[in-house]
């Protein structure tokens, strides 16, 4: 066996004769031929350190199992983390659905292929619409923070200036993927974020610090409902006015499992909408279970310039309607290097899932979410407080919040580590990233946390603090 060439099961071209042959049709000896254009210093001539190859499909299995056992999971542990990826129920249902054959192998690609994934996304664009309070939704890419990014830049085309004015507290993850976005300042095309600080009291935006900052050179003003801290915007609609007074686009970051206590974006000025999909239906999956969209009015001024496909509803010349892919030339898939913005493979089966979510919950059901997520994170808040040396921070939140430990000495990091022996995820470390918040971390409260999960948190805080 250790003579015989590795053939992969999965690769057909390992195959030693497949290999000659097509060596002899391009005309080469040597495999080392192909990358004989690679500049040796950008060569890796040391050995990968991964395992040998394994025998059988059994052995690999094994290994595998054996890696992901290390894992700890959500289902073992409580878990207080949020800051992007929340642990949400996803009814059994929505698994059924989305993991059918004519979505799973139909998640992008053209009509030929469509086995109606068209008329399912379009469903999706119509409750998502409805939710926002806008007519078009853009097909999602990625993540929350890439869609952010996208809606930077999309402000700044429309209005021709490259300034964009952003809350200081806001995810540090989100943010360095919307600089990275926008571009290094010397690059043509850049976009120049603007930080606005936030009230140390309430967690939300410092009106007098944004008002100080827009100018005629503002393309746009980005705020979060709720926000990173939990917080909600006590009055959204003046941030968004503002903005429109400076001639700047507003554009909203929302979770959009929030929007059926909170009110629709649009209803109150924004004019692009963008967030994640991960809370509708979505498992966590390691963090694979982004998915970021952008919403706006149904304008040629922002439908032009947004780089997301759009599929719709259209009438054909026969007078029937069928469901197709709208405006493709504004997109890098037709426009290629002219297109507005670059973007890769759509995270497009995720909107079956939020489609199911949401049929499954209505109005009403989106409404009773909403109210859960803010009831059980403040009796979590409440609770919390009782634990000496223990504060929280901001008064408004939905489903997460800040928690100060300075008055019991220990930090965030040790707090965390002794709760992991209790089996618990305590809240995300906020003291590298906001030092002048002290010794605070992120929790996230949702649906799944129970009373008596509460209540043994409360217990555990009381013995490591």
């Amino acid at each position: 066996m250790a003579k015989r060439p590795l053939v992969h099961p999965y690769i057909p071209n390992s195959v030693p004769e497949v290999r000659k042959e097509m060596m002899d049709f391009i005309g080469i000896k040597d495999i080392e031929e192909i990358y004989a254009v690679i500049p040796e210093k950008l060569r890796f001539r040391e050995k990968l350190d991964v395992p040998e190859a394994f025998g059988s499909e059994a052995e690999l299995k094994a290994h595998v199992e054996k890696m992901l056992g290390k894992n700890v999971t959500c289902k073992e542990y409580t878990s207080y983390l949020g800051g992007g990826c929340w642990n949400h129920y996803v009814p059994a249902v929505v698994d059924e659905v989305v993991n059918r054959a004519e979505f799973v192998t139909a998640y992008c690609g053209g009509t030929y292929s469509d086995l109606g994934k068209f008329q399912a996304r379009f469903e999706f664009y119509s409750m998502m619409g409805e939710l926002c309070g806008v007519e078009a939704v853009s097909e999602p890419i990625y993540d929350w923070a890439t869609a952010a990014g996208f809606s930077l830049r999309m402000a700044s085309r429309i209005t021709g200036r490259n300034e964009v004015l952003v809350p200081s507290q806001i995810s540090p993850d989100r943010l360095a993927v919307m600089k990275t976005q926008c571009q290094p300042e010397e690059m043509n095309g850049s976009v120049h974020i603007i930080p606005v600080a936030y009230d140390p009291e309430t967690g939300n935006m410092d009106m007098a610090d944004l008002k100080s900052k827009l100018s005629d050179k503002t393309a746009g003003v980005y705020f979060e409902m709720p926000g990173y801290f939990g917080n909600i915007e006590s009055d959204p609609a003046a941030i968004c006015a503002a903005a429109h007074e400076a001639g700047a686009v507003a554009i909203v970051g929302v979770d959009p499992i929030s929007l059926g206590v909170l009110e629709a974006p649009a209803n109150y000025g924004a004019d692009i909408i963008c967030g994640d999909l991960q809370s509708l239906g979505v498992h966590m999956y390691c963090g694979g279970g982004q998915s970021g969209f952008i919403a706006m009015k149904d304008e040629e001024k922002y439908l032009s310039e947004c780089p997301l496909a759009f599929y719709t509803c259209v009438e054909t010349v026969d007078g029937q309607f069928g469901y197709a892919e709208m405006l493709p030339e504004r997109t890098s898939y037709e426009a290629r290097d002219k297109g507005k913005d670059w973007v890769g493979t759509a995270s497009g089966l995720w909107t079956i899932a939020a489609a199911v979510y949401m049929s499954l919950m209505g109005p009403q059901g989106m409404t009773e979410i909403g109210e859960t997520l803010v009831q059980n994170a403040n009796y979590a808040k409440k609770m919390i407080e009782t634990v000496p040396g223990v504060t929280t921070r901001f008064n408004s939140t939905f489903k997460e919040f800040v928690v100060n430990f300075d008055g019991t000495g220990k930090t965030v990091a040790e707090i965390n580590k002794a709760l992991e022996g209790k089996r618990i995820f305590g809240g995300i470390d906020l003291s590298d990233k906001y030092p002048e918040m002290g010794q605070s971390a992120l929790y996230c409260v949702t649906e799944v946390i129970s009373v008596e999960d509460i209540k043994e948190l409360v217990e555990a805080l009381k013995e490591v603090c």
